[in-house]
């Protein structure tokens, strides 16, 4: 149990040193900004003064600890009463980012339990029940990981004030103590005196509620769970089961609520840990409003008022109604070549001159109602799994079909990937996954038939090998498509 505590607390703790607080300052070198000179990448280096947060804070408080798990325990105890000791903390704390920080905690305190307070006068029928009482002062220092969780939850600010936030920590240490024993004759023993030792582990983990007094002050309750390792930290352990004749625990724990300070440390004006940038958006934007100030979203200007700044964007001339991606661009769902806003088949590739839809074989060039309806039906590579973009196209051609008095051939395509024999397969597939689809929403079965093609049917011919032609093309080729009987 120490091990899987001790690796407990090295997982805590690791994925965490790796973050610190960033500036905000970057780096301007003139290039046009893209995924590998942008954002992260132009950070300035982590120094001491390029820190914007204060970091450091020392903590200290006081509580009660209750022996729950042991031989002689504080809650109920034989003569159903509790037994209330004293505990006090201090610890220096670092946060390392605005969710997780690292804790270096000394506690002192003493723990009572038993049938009676030591400090009191035995019970007069303690001797023939055999009723003993214990005290144990003990002594710990431990390392705790400090994690946030209303930061690290915290997504959208309601401009409220941020006052209250919850913590967990973990973490383990070393414990030392002294546990004294009493019967109706006085003290009948002292455990063995038990100094730190290292190598020797215990643990604690549990919450705490944080109440933000000021810049510089914080409130706190908390509520700890203590693992001692230990059998005779409650004074009757082992070693002395044969005077208080009660069943053998392998650790004596205990709960210890704390009520405490947290004094925060440096000359900025925010803690790390109460950070929130929402806010810092907030205060500008209401700042601004109280100056009768404009928020100037561009500098840089949009000329083409696509939305994206001009600094950013990709493609400064976007045709006014355009719908664009995040660098600007116009998007093109199919890819070929038209963009959306002036393509007729938005999902189906077609060549430029008949607006982005597919050609015939007649010598009109134009498309016909039934392509419209039945084209355009394609599967990812390998699969056979109907996709939720061929449901609009499915649905069209079931009431199509439904509508009119001829019966189609569905057949199945594949790129040309792969074997003869297993595109032959995968495009039986294809086709008897749409055959079934159709009929499933209302097709009559004896308007259909289904059968596969392979690789021998391509779309686009000039696409073998695969790797002659761009994915969009390839993917057109992975397709069903109909033929009136």
């Amino acid at each position: 149990m120490k091990l899987s505590l001790a690796i407990f607390s090295l997982a805590l703790s690791l994925p965490a040193t790796a973050f610190a607080q960033d500036s905000l300052n970057v780096v301007t070198s003139g290039e046009y900004p893209n995924t590998f000179s942008s954002g992260s990448a132009n950070v300035s280096k982590f120094t001491q003064s390029s820190k914007r947060f204060n970091d450091w804070s020392i903590s200290f408080g006081a509580g009660v600890p209750l022996v729950q798990s042991a031989d002689l325990t504080s809650i109920k105890n034989g003569n159903g009463k509790n037994l209330f000791g004293y505990s006090a903390y201090v610890s220096v704390d670092k946060a390392i980012t605005h969710a997780f920080g690292i804790n270096l905690q000394y506690d002192r305190g003493e723990t009572r339990q038993g049938w009676f307070n030591t400090k009191d006068a035995a019970p007069a029928n303690a001797a023939a029940n055999r009723q003993e009482g214990a005290r144990t002062q003990y002594d710990a220092i431990s390392i705790l990981g400090d994690l946030n969780f209303s930061n690290l939850l915290r997504r959208v600010d309601n401009k409220s004030p941020y006052r209250w936030a919850l913590h967990g920590y973990a973490g383990i240490g070393t414990i030392a103590y002294r546990a004294y024993l009493k019967d109706d004759s006085g003290q009948r023993l002292m455990t063995e005196i038990k100094p730190f030792k290292f190598g020797s582990f215990f643990g604690q983990a549990g919450a705490g509620l944080k109440f933000k007094v000021n810049r510089r002050l914080d409130l706190e309750t908390r509520l700890m769970y203590v693992y001692t390792g230990d059998d005779e930290f409650d004074g009757g352990g082992s070693q002395y089961s044969d005077i208080n004749k009660r069943e053998e625990q392998v650790s004596d724990n205990f709960f210890n609520a704390t009520v405490g300070l947290s004094l925060k440390l440096g000359k900025h004006d925010s803690h790390l840990m109460w950070h929130d940038p929402m806010q810092e958006i907030y205060y500008k934007l209401d700042d601004l409003a109280a100056k009768n100030q404009d928020v100037e979203v561009c500098k840089s200007g949009d000329a083409d008022n696509d939305g994206v700044c001009d600094d950013w964007d990709r493609q400064l001339d976007t045709p006014a109604g355009a719908r664009v991606d995040g660098a600007g661009v116009a998007l093109d769902v199919d890819m070929d070549g038209v963009i959306d806003l002036y393509d007729k088949c938005v999902t189906v590739p077609g060549p430029v001159e008949n607006n982005g839809c597919p050609t015939t074989n007649s010598n009109s060039g134009t498309v016909t109602e039934a392509e419209t309806k039945l084209d355009g039906i394609e599967f990812d590579l390998n699969s056979d799994r109907i996709l939720p973009s061929n449901t609009p196209i499915l649905n069209n051609a079931v009431n199509y079909i439904n509508s009119s008095n001829g019966s189609y051939t569905v057949i199945g395509a594949t790129d040309t990937r792969g074997t003869d024999a297993y595109n032959q397969k995968l495009s039986d597939r294809r086709a008897n996954s749409v055959k079934d689809y159709l009929i499933k929403n209302g097709v009559e079965s004896t308007k259909l038939d289904a059968m596969g093609k392979g690789k021998k049917d391509l779309k686009y011919p000039e696409c073998d090998p695969a790797t002659k032609c761009p994915e969009w093309k390839n993917r057109a080729n992975r397709r069903v498509y109909f033929e009136a009987k």
